[in-house]
């Protein structure tokens, strides 16, 4: 179809109507700063409206080289409108230069008309042709209608007559528009990515809402329509894998909508929240990110991210597998739920899970009925359920009975967890066949699994070997008693110690942007260490995401703010090495000069039993996650971005070797890909120093072997007698460095290798 001929106009009339328009120019809307074009009037490149408070502009904006021109909606707040853009209109037909105009056609359609008077864009309004007066005006929500002046347009329901852009939306979502299916008209509204970066052109992805079953998700599907992320499905509360929904319940009040009209989901802000702009923008990488502009700190906050990790990948561990992130980053993520095992041993162990998993026990059931039981999988994102079935009107506990009297029910769970937990929660999905899409998430719903019953055991030891077995435990027992009131005197001696050098530490810190911070404010920033906030766990600790609250005298600037929290493990749990672990980062980073390229310490707790240590919060994690992970996630790190990280790691490294502060020279000692963190901007930083160590004044080294293997020094691990040196990090940072611009382990040597050259002669040609 050609251009002049795109929605109905003639060219004639066209160009008649354009010239009659720019004739009109006297009028324009943006000789003031006014929020409504009336008919008669036009926009002009360089003109803008803005919504009455100021929080959105209309007008026009340039892409790309050469430059594309469009007209769209963005926040005033970013202060460019290419930095936040959340509408745009002519999005298939970019205007070649800055003569387009934007008015009223005498059809009452809002039309968008290039320099020769073509149609670049309409909102093919039919409704409009008998309006008196239409006019536009541009809302305080970010909505652009076209009103009947005669009555203002909108009915007592709040919905406008003619035409508003909340009916079709970009890649953005506002407050009040929504995504899902419009069940009379057969169609919708979704967001549609742009092809990337510099072009709002349709890209690949789309993000909506479904129903699959009988419950409504959310899911992000490309252009083949095949799902590439799935929130989990709507339980009353939140979606079954998004559970963080919680923690954002005092800004945001989401709602789901089930009618014989429509399935949607839209939000809004809380009454009384902290006043703010927001959006769910889908970025052309498939992301979707919930994002918010806070007024009083002028800046966009990442909320959140579907898919937020490699297991949020639909289906990543095949049928009846189950994909636990917490261990993605050291080992393979997949295993068999209970009861099953992989279809095929051999692609597992060459990490390929695509087959899934199947059962190694048959369930007993049949006509004389069943033995079979079940099993809790809790704090999971609950299963695809295309071809499940649900009954909202029954108990759990009927829900239970329902499915073992049914042969191919394969698991159950609540579906709805309003009144409280999911075990004490009402309605009922069961599902029939093989679970999709399983997955571990803090906080998430229980699965109830069924599972054949073991039989039990029917052999009894004699009574003679039952006579022997507790005289020997008797002894066994006694015998240990001993050995434990020597071991507890010893360990309590040397924990003693410790404690006074971790006391000292704390007490000489020299930073003094690294204060001490109360447990209660830890833990109301934490939500009280929900699982919920869980973004990490080590040897040492569990790291939790938190949000500050806002206007604490004793927050010395932190108030607000997103941090990390790194809550190691009650000292009478775990061996001493903890109490070193946390004295050694007090040390270090609390007489460490603050660089862009090291983690920030930003307060720490000693209170009770309780060592915190809150840092800067890093939005994009750990750069293993990237040069190992998925082919999406690895092309994110493009050729510049790599160097970009490299440099950054080796400033941090630097700084840490040349012992700018009071800290003296620091060897990391465990320098790796896991252990650099990435900010928004890419930015590395240098993380994780509960290994790291002080060199003294004139000292050249220490004996002390720590460090992950692949990293460490050849010279340094063949030696027993071996000295951790500066150089050794050198080691490290080169290994990391060939780690990062081939995307292979260091195990991997023979191909890593051998590929140094092509990767340097990539790198020459490389323009950064």
């Amino acid at each position: 179809m050609r251009s002049h001929d795109l929605h109905g106009y003639s060219h004639r009339h066209l160009l008649v109507q354009s010239s009659i328009l720019l004739f009109l120019g006297t009028f324009s809307a943006a000789q003031a700063a006014s929020d409504i074009l009336s008919k008669g009037s036009n926009l002009t490149y360089g003109e803008t409206l803005v919504s009455a408070n100021g929080s959105f502009t209309l007008g026009f904006f340039s892409r790309g080289v050469p430059a594309r021109r469009y007209l769209g909606i963005w926040f005033t707040v970013s202060n460019s409108s290419g930095d936040a853009v959340c509408w745009v209109a002519n999005r298939d037909h970019p205007l070649g230069d800055s003569s387009g105009v934007l008015a009223i056609s005498d059809t009452g359609s809002l039309v968008l008309l290039d320099g020769s008077g073509r149609a670049a864009w309409s909102s093919n309004t039919t409704a409009g042709a008998g309006a008196a007066s239409p006019t536009v005006k541009l809302l305080e929500s970010g909505n652009l209608v076209l009103l009947d002046g005669n009555d203002g347009g909108v009915d007592d329901y709040g919905v406008v007559k003619l035409w508003q852009s909340f009916d079709h939306p970009t890649n953005t979502l506002l407050p009040g528009a929504k995504i899902g299916i419009n069940l009379w008209s057969g169609g919708g509204w979704s967001l549609t990515s742009w092809r990337d970066a510099d072009d709002p052109s349709p890209g690949e992805f789309r993000y909506t809402m479904v129903r699959r079953g009988l419950l409504p998700e959310i899911v992000t599907l490309d252009s083949s329509d095949a799902i590439k992320y799935r929130t989990g499905v709507w339980n009353g509360r939140w979606f079954s894998g998004i559970p963080e929904m919680n923690s954002f319940s005092n800004m945001f009040v989401f709602q789901v909508t089930v009618s014989p009209s429509e399935v949607s989901y839209s939000y809004a802000a809380k009454a009384g929240a902290p006043p703010s702009l927001s959006r769910v923008l889908l970025n052309y990488t498939a992301d979707a990110v919930r994002v918010v502009w806070w007024l009083d700190k002028r800046g966009w906050d990442n909320f959140f991210t579907g898919p937020r990790d490699d297991c949020d990948h639909y289906n990543r561990c095949g049928h009846s597998g189950v994909c636990n992130h917490t261990a993605a980053s050291t080992t393979w993520p997949c295993s068999c739920v209970q009861g099953f095992v992989p279809v095929s041993s051999s692609d597992w162990d060459g990490r390929d899970s695509s087959g899934g998993c199947r059962r190694n026990v048959s369930l007993d059931c049949g006509d004389n009925g069943t033995t079979d039981g079940f099993v809790r999988l809790p704090g999971v994102k609950l299963p695809d359920t295309l071809n499940s079935s649900l009954d909202t009107s029954i108990t759990l506990d009927e829900c239970r009975a329902r499915c073992l009297a049914n042969c191919s029910c394969v698991a159950y769970a609540a579906a709805d967890v309003q009144g409280g937990g999911d075990d004490v929660g009402t309605g009922c999905i069961m599902w029939p066949e093989n679970l999709t899409d399983l997955r571990y998430v803090a906080g998430g719903q229980t699965l109830y699994l069924r599972q054949a019953t073991p039989p039990s055991g029917t052999g009894r030891l004699k009574k003679e070997t039952r006579v022997l077995v507790a005289a020997g435990s008797t002894l066994g027992f006694i015998g240990l008693i001993m050995l434990a009131i020597f071991a507890v005197q010893a360990v309590r001696i040397r924990r003693r110690n410790l404690l006074i050098q971790m006391t000292e530490a704390v007490e000489t810190a020299q930073d003094p942007s690294v204060s001490s911070i109360a447990l209660a404010t830890v833990k109301s920033a934490t939500r009280n260490f929900s699982t919920r906030n869980v973004i990490g766990e080590g040897t040492f600790g569990i790291v939790y995401e938190g949000k500050l609250p806002r206007g604490h005298p004793l927050l010395h600037g932190l108030a607000g703010r997103t941090i990390a929290v790194k809550r190691l493990k009650p000292i009478g749990d775990l061996p001493d090495i903890i109490v070193r672990y946390f004295t050694r980062e007090m040390q270090l980073m609390s007489g460490l000069k603050q660089h862009r390229n090291v983690l920030r310490l930003l307060a720490y707790c000693d209170e009770a039993s309780e060592r915190i240590l809150v840092y800067e919060y890093m939005h994009r994690r750990s750069l293993d996650a990237y040069i190992f992970g998925t082919p999406r996630e690895r092309a994110l790190l493009n050729w510049c971005r790599r160097l970009q990280i490299i440099q950054g790691i080796a400033d941090g490294v630097k700084h840490l070797h040349e012992g700018e502060g009071s800290a003296g020279n620091v060897i990391h000692r465990d320098l790796k890909p896991a252990n650099v963190l990435l900010d928004g901007g890419w930015q590395a930083k240098v993380a994780d120093f509960g290994t790291a160590k002080l060199l003294v004044a004139g000292a050249t080294g220490t004996r002390t072997r720590i460090g992950t293997p692949g990293y460490m020094a050849p010279e340094y691990v063949q030696s027993d007698g071996g000295e951790t040196t500066l150089k050794c990090d050198v080691y490290s940072f080169g290994v990391t460095l060939m780690e990062t611009l081939s995307g292979r382990k260091n195990c991997d040597t023979p191909s890593l290798v051998s590929e140094v050259k092509t990767i340097l002669n990539c790198l020459g040609r490389s323009r950064c």
